[in-house]
């Protein structure tokens, strides 16, 4: 195109910078409209090919789709077993924790009540125990002195009634 105006340009020159002008502008003027068309074929091409394009665009985005899905789900998998292995051993040190905060807690209770005179569980089970085994010896007894009581009533008893019978004889004599 610049040989084009130069050659032009060349064979004008004679006729003045006028001539030149009208050249360069319909040199110009030719290039627009190259470009004009070259622009409305493209246009045409992809309006035509585009409905190609956009089902092949479309089918690479769902593969890609498949496969970005197919990977979230295998790290949300192993995300997911790491966190519940993590909560796992979280609650299992959670919860020595607590028993050993517990078992603090229930030392300085018993030293607490211990100074204080008050009797533990274990002292209050060794009274009962005490009391039945010392309720079941009187009661014991109780039997005892009933069998040794009614023994003496039955032998004074007896004797009563051998005196009468006694008495009764020897007024019917």
């Amino acid at each position: 195109m610049v040989k084009k105006l130069k050659a032009m340009a060349d064979k004008k020159s004679a006729s003045g910078a006028r001539l030149f002008d009208s050249a360069l502008a319909s040199s110009v003027k030719d290039s627009a409209q190259q470009i004009w068309l070259a622009g409305m074929g493209a246009f045409a091409k992809a309006q035509a090919e585009g409905r190609q394009v956009f089902d092949a665009l479309v089918k690479e985005g769902s593969a890609l789709q498949k496969k970005t899905q197919s990977v979230a789900e295998e790290t949300f998998g192993d995300v997911s077993s790491k966190m519940t292995s993590m909560a796992e051993d979280v609650t299992a040190k959670a919860g020595k924790q607590w028993d050993k905060l517990e078992s603090i807690f229930e030392e300085r209770t018993a030293k607490a009540m211990k100074k204080l005179g008050v009797p533990s569980s274990k002292d209050v089970e060794a009274l009962m125990a005490r009391i039945d085994a010392l309720s079941a010896q009187v009661a014991g007894r109780a039997k005892s002195a009933a069998k040794t009581t009614a023994k003496r009533t039955g032998a004074k008893t007896a004797a009563k009634k051998t005196t009468a019978k006694r008495a009764a004889r020897k007024s019917a004599a």
